[in-house]
C-alpha cells in the first residue's frame, strides 16, 4: 500500500509540474500538495507508526496531517478542476478537498486507535481549560488586590480570592480528571506550605469524593475484561460506590461463599484522558520553561510517564500489596512490636483484570477522623506512632514505600483488643537501591544531629551541591540555623498562618533553586517527598502528637547500625552501635520529657507569660 501511495505521488507530482510549466496559475497548490503526498509517502517506510497519543495529536491537528497525505487521486481530480477561471470559493475548495484527502490518507497510513484519536481530541481542551483556569485565578488576585486595601480589609479580601481561586482549581480537576485530580490531591497535603483555602477545598472533595462513573460503563468494563456482568460473577454488586478516587472507584459486592469484597474499577475512558493529560502537562511545562527558562519542571513529567502507566495496571498493584504484606511478615518474625498491627487486604484473583481489583472488604475508621477514633477507643498518639513505624520502616528497612499514604488510602479497626492500620491502594510504590537506603538513612540522621558536616557530605551525594542548606530545609521543613540547633525538638514545625505565609515567601525567594535541585536529584527522591508531604499532612491533621523525626532516627540509625555490623562484625563494632542507639534513645525520652512538661505547665498555667516573647520569632517551616 505504502509502495503504490509512492507511485500515485510521484505520478500527480509529475503532472502537476506540467500543468505548472504550462502556465496554469492554480496548479501551484495542487503542485504543493501533490509533492508534500510523494514525500511524505516515499517517507513512510522509514517513519516509525505514530500510535500514540502526539502522533493522534498532530493528525488531528491538521497541519501535519494534511501536508502528509494529500492522496493522489483526490489530487488529481482537483487538478482537472482547478483548470477553470481561479475564484476565492474555487480555491477554497480546492484547499479543502486537499486537506480532507490528505487527513483521510493519514489516517489509512498511520491507522491511529480510537485512544490516541481520543486523546488528540481531549489534549486542546485540556490546555484550553488549563489556560482559562490560570488566567482567571490571576486576574481575580490582580483585580481584587488594590493598592488601596490595608489590614483586616485586604486580609478579607484577600481570603476571598484563596476561596475563588481553590474552588476554580477544583472544578479544573473534575473537567479534566485523571492526572489533575491526582495533583489535586497533593494541593490537599500541603497544609504547610498553601493557603488554607486551596488545601482545604482539595481536602474535602478530592480524596474519596471524586466524580464517579456511570453503572453501565461499569457493566460494560466487566464484559470487556471478564466476559461477564458482575452481576453474574458475584452474588451481590451495588450499584452505586462506596468511594470514588482519581483513578478509580470502589464497589462492595458478595461473592458466591458470602464473603465481602471491595471491587475497585477503574474510571472508564481514564487511560485514553490520561495520554491526553500527559500530553498536556508537557506542552505546559515546555511553555514555563520557554517563558521562565529558571523554572524546569521536566522531572514533573518524567515521573507522570514512568509511574501513570504502572498506576494503571491493576494488577501491579496486587502484587505490590504482595510485597508489602510478605515485607510486615518478615518485620513481625524479626520483632518489631508494630508489624503484625499493620494489615494488607488480600487479592481475590478470580474477578481481578488491569482495570478491575477485587480485595476483602475492610470496616475501619478514617486515619485522621480524631472523633471517630476516640469513639473506638483509640488515641491519635498511638495511631500517629504506628504510621510513623511503618513508613519509616518501609523506607530505611526494607527499601520498598508506599508513596501515596494520604488519609483516604489508611483506615483504622481495633481487632484481638490492638489497633490495626489498614493500608490501601498500593498503586504507587517505590523501590529504592541500597546504596540509595543508606544514603538517605545517614542523610536523616546527620539532620536530626544537627551534624553540619554530614548534612553537606550526605547532600551532595544527593546532587544538592552548594545548595545543601536549601535541599535540608525542603526535608525538614525548618531554616538551616534552626536545622544545626542543637535541641531535642529542633526540628519540630508549629503549623500556623505565619508558618505558611514563610513557607511561601520561602518559596518565592529560592524557587530557582528549589527547582534546579528538584530536576538533578536522584528520581527516588522526588517520590520520597511526596511520601513525606502526605505523612506530614496526616500527622498535622492527628494533632502531631508525637516527634515523627525521632522515630526517624531510631529507624535510620537501626538501618545503619544493621549495614555496620553486616560488614565489620565484632566487640567494638556491637558497642559502637549500642552507644547510636542509645543516643538516639535518649534524645527520644528528652523530647517525650519536654512534651509532658509543656502540657503540664499548660494545665497550671505556667505558661501564659510566654506566648507574647514567642511571638517575635515564629518558627519557620523552611
Amino acid at each position: 500500500m505504502l509502495g503504490r501511495l509512492a507511485q500515485v505521488g510521484a505520478a500527480c507530482r509529475k503532472g502537476a509540474q506540467r500543468q505548472w510549466w504550462a502556465g496554469g496559475r492554480d496548479t501551484s497548490v495542487t503542485a504543493l500538495f501533490c509533492s508534500a503526498s510523494a514525500a511524505a509517502a516515499g517517507g513512510v517506510a522509514t517513519a516509525p507508526a505514530a500510535t500514540g497519543a502526539l502522533g493522534a495529536a498532530a493528525v488531528s491537528a491538521g497541519a501535519a496531517a494534511a501536508g502528509t497525505a494529500a492522496a493522489a487521486a483526490g489530487s488529481a481530480a482537483v487538478v482537472h478542476a482547478a483548470r477553470a477561471a481561479p475564484t476565492p470559493l474555487r480555491r477554497l475548495a480546492i484547499v479543502g478537498a486537499s486537506l480532507g484527502v490528505g487527513a483521510g490518507a493519514a489516517y489509512l497510513v498511520f491507522q491511529p486507535s480510537p485512544e490516541a484519536l481520543k486523546a488528540a481530541y481531549l489534549m486542546p481542551v485540556r490546555l484550553a481549560r488549563d489556560v482559562y483556569t490560570a488566567a482567571a485565578i490571576v486576574l481575580d488576585y490582580k483585580l481584587s488586590l488594590k493598592p488601596d486595601l490595608a489590614g483586616e480589609e485586604r486580609e478579607a479580601v484577600l481570603r476571598g480570592c484563596h476561596q475563588r481561586g481553590a474552588d476554580r482549581l477544583l472544578q479544573l480537576c473534575f473537567a479534566n480528571g485523571g492526572i489533575y485530580t491526582k495533583l489535586g490531591q497533593h494541593v490537599g497535603q500541603l497544609d504547610h506550605l498553601l493557603p488554607e483555602a486551596y488545601v482545604e477545598t482539595m481536602k474535602a472533595h478530592l480524596l474519596d469524593r471524586c466524580p464517579v462513573s456511570d453503572i453501565d460503563e461499569v457493566r460494560s468494563m466487566f464484559v470487556q475484561d471478564l466476559g461477564a456482568p458482575p452481576e453474574q460473577l458475584f452474588a451481590h454488586f451495588s450499584p452505586t460506590p462506596i468511594a470514588s478516587a482519581s483513578l478509580a472507584q470502589v464497589h462492595e459486592a458478595r461473592d458466591h461463599a458470602g464473603r465481602r469484597l471491595a471491587v475497585k474499577v477503574q474510571h472508564a475512558g481514564l487511560r485514553e484522558s490520561c495520554a491526553a493529560d500527559v500530553a498536556t502537562v508537557e506542552a505546559l511545562v515546555g511553555c514555563v520553561r520557554w517563558v521562565f527558562p529558571d523554572f524546569d519542571y521536566r522531572w514533573l513529567v518524567d515521573e507522570i510517564k514512568e509511574n501513570l502507566p504502572r498506576e494503571l495496571d491493576f494488577r501491579h498493584e496486587a502484587a505490590n500489596s504482595e510485597r508489602c504484606r510478605a515485607n510486615l511478615e518478615a518485620s513481625a518474625k524479626a520483632g518489631a512490636w508494630h508489624a503484625d498491627r499493620v494489615h494488607v487486604p488480600a487479592v481475590d484473583y478470580r474477578t481481578c483484570s488491569p482495570r478491575i481489583l477485587t480485595m476483602e472488604f475492610i470496616d475501619g475508621v478514617g486515619v485522621t477522623d480524631v472523633a471517630a477514633l476516640k469513639r473506638l477507643g483509640v488515641s491519635p498518639r498511638e495511631v500517629s506512632l504506628l504510621v510513623a513505624e511503618t513508613f519509616n520502616e518501609m523506607i530505611f528497612t526494607h527499601g520498598y514505600v508506599h508513596c501515596d499514604p494520604h488519609a483516604a488510602n489508611m483506615l483504622v479497626r481495633k481487632k484481638d483488643g490492638h489497633v490495626q492500620l489498614v493500608l490501601l491502594d498500593h498503586g504507587l510504590y517505590k523501590a529504592i537501591s541500597d546504596s540509595f537506603r543508606l544514603e538517605y538513612a545517614a542523610l536523616w540522621r546527620a539532620l536530626i544531629f544537627a551534624d553540619a558536616d554530614g548534612i553537606r557530605r550526605h547532600a551532595a551525594a544527593m546532587n544538592a551541591g552548594d545548595a545543601y542548606d536549601i535541599f535540608a530545609a525542603m526535608l525538614t521543613q525548618r531554616p538551616w540555623e534552626e536545622i544545626l540547633e542543637q535541641r531535642s525538638d529542633h526540628l519540630h514545625v508549629e503549623r500556623s498562618a505565619e508558618t505558611r505565609q514563610m513557607a511561601a515567601d520561602y518559596m518565592a525567594k529560592y524557587g530557582r533553586e528549589i527547582s534546579g535541585l528538584l530536576q538533578r536529584m536522584p528520581r527516588p527522591l522526588l517520590l520520597l517527598l511526596k511520601t513525606n508531604d502526605c505523612l506530614r499532612s496526616v500527622d498535622y491533621a492527628l494533632g502531631q502528637p508525637v516527634n515523627g523525626f525521632v522515630i526517624t532516627a531510631r529507624e535510620c540509625s537501626a538501618a545503619l547500625a544493621r549495614e555496620r555490623l553486616r560488614g565489620h562484625p565484632g566487640a567494638l563494632v556491637w558497642l559502637g552501635v549500642a552507644w547510636e542507639r542509645l543516643r538516639v534513645e535518649t534524645r527520644m525520652l528528652l523530647f517525650e520529657a519536654l512534651v509532658y512538661w509543656s502540657k503540664f505547665k499548660a494545665r497550671v498555667g505556667l505558661g501564659r507569660g510566654s506566648k507574647a516573647a514567642g511571638a517575635a520569632k515564629q518558627p519557620h517551616p523552611l
